[in-house]
């Protein structure tokens, strides 16, 4: 069995994914932090953007797209935050959205509100 791993931060602790014989991706929890921080953004709607753009800038590594994604869970701090959530979530993918869980988590790393966690299939 062939992997590929890829870390965006060496010093971290884990890495960012695994690609399994080239075809199966495994993500780590992502967070919508702002940019080279520890800082989440003030609004529920933009950490939700950000953690979807980290999903995505993970998913690209290994030359793949949201579309790709086989399964997802959504730790939420806060599960009254759903909707909220998925008004933002929807926005992003083109066609059928995958398998999800939205899990109430209690609090996450650096007072984030989302981690999201996936595995994505190349066709």
């Amino acid at each position: 069995m062939g992997r590929e791993y890829f870390s965006g931060d060496p010093s971290r602790p884990f890495a960012d994914a695994v690609l399994i014989d080239g075809k199966t991706l495994y993500l780590s929890g992502r967070l919508g932090l702002i940019e080279g921080t520890t800082t989440v953004p003030e609004t529920v709607e933009e950490e939700a953007h950000l953690v979807m753009e980290e999903v995505q800038r993970i998913l690209r590594m290994a030359g793949m797209e949201l579309d790709h994604l086989v399964s997802l869970q959504v730790f939420a701090s806060d599960v009254s935050l759903w909707e909220r959530f998925n008004v933002v979530y929807r926005g992003y993918f083109k066609g059928q959205l995958p398998p999800r869980a939205f899990i109430g988590s209690g609090t996450l790393l650096f007072g984030a509100r989302f981690e999201l966690q996936g595995i994505a299939v190349k066709d």
